[in-house]
């Protein structure tokens, strides 16, 4: 069994379409191996795939690498993967499955100079991004986390979006008029996704036209 790195932490219709999207995505990644598969969803909202087959172990490293996988046991100098559950001037908080958390101080960062709720805001990290880390006594955020968070600084800008699924956003990217402004609805995690925005568009203004039909936390990535 896998335990996946991102969290599925809405309710209603949303958790269904949200798992929904899940097997989908999982189906994709591993239909081709030999394996019969299950996808579930553990009390602290981590979802789960339960894999059975010739190619098990194949499917298992496919998702893990497509996901990130959760284990209750961390080496030190490895990098893992936690979700980003809460911040403060002491650093980031990344829930970490199990019942465990990581928090990661401002000297660990590693992203420039600002607060931690600065550099959030600054790079887009909205709540439940998944994150990686290196675990140890003092964790920090993985150099190739922080190589992929500066590089979104140099593109053409992104809107961050929590609590949807990829295709919800694109459809809100098009509901609003949209659909010619940007480039793509990357995924980021599940519920996670980040909307590159194409030359000429202004994030905090594509925010603003789109943040009225989401119930979600957006934030902008300006270049």
């Amino acid at each position: 069994m896998v335990v996946l790195a991102s969290r599925c932490y809405v309710g209603g219709d949303a958790h269904e379409r949200a798992m929904d999207s899940l097997r989908s995505q999982v189906g994709n990644a591993i239909g081709d191996l030999d394996v019969a598969f299950d996808v579930g969803l553990r009390d602290d909202d981590f979802p789960t795939v339960t894999v059975e087959g010739p190619d098990e172990v194949a499917a298992r490293n496919a998702l893990a690498e497509e996901w990130g996988e959760l284990t209750p046991q961390h080496e030190d100098g490895s990098v893992q993967v936690g979700t980003l559950s809460s911040w403060d001037d002491d650093g980031f908080v990344l829930d970490t499955g199990f019942g465990n958390e990581v928090r990661i101080r401002p000297d660990g960062i590693g992203l420039g100079q600002g607060s931690p709720e600065q550099i959030r805001t600054r790079f887009g990290l909205v709540q439940h991004l998944p994150l990686r880390f290196v675990a140890g006594p003092e964790p920090e955020l993985a150099e190739a986390e922080r190589d992929r968070l500066y590089e979104w600084t140099r593109g053409t800008g992104r809107v961050n979006v929590n609590s949807a699924t990829r295709a919800e956003v694109r459809a809100t990217v098009n509901r609003a008029g949209h659909a010619q402004d940007i480039v793509t609805v990357e995924r980021l995690g599940l519920l996670e996704q980040s909307i590159v925005c194409g030359e000429g568009t202004d994030p905090p203004g594509l925010l603003s036209s789109i943040g009225t039909y989401m119930q979600s936390e957006l934030l902008c990535v300006v270049p």
